[in-house]
């Protein structure tokens, strides 16, 4: 298993889930995704695109103000 990491912070939707889509096509089995995003459309999107392209979202935390995490395994 190997974790990696995807800051997309400075994006806006649909641009969130797509940067995201990209790598996670990339893992195999067991691996995990890091995402760090903001609050609003993105923590709102992107969990539950992940859930409906068949990933698991093991975690969603808060970082800082408006910044949060979400750990997503293949």
């Amino acid at each position: 298993m190997k974790q990696y990491k995807l800051d997309i912070t400075s994006e806006h939707c649909p641009m969130t889930f797509v940067k995201t889509r990209i790598e996670l096509d990339k893992l195999q089995d067991g691996d995990r995704l890091e995402v760090i995003l903001r609050e609003g459309e993105p923590l709102d999107n992107v969990p539950k695109a992940a859930k409906e392209q068949g990933y698991r979202v093991l975690k969603v935390y808060h970082i800082d103000k408006d910044i949060h995490g979400i750990l997503i395994e293949k």
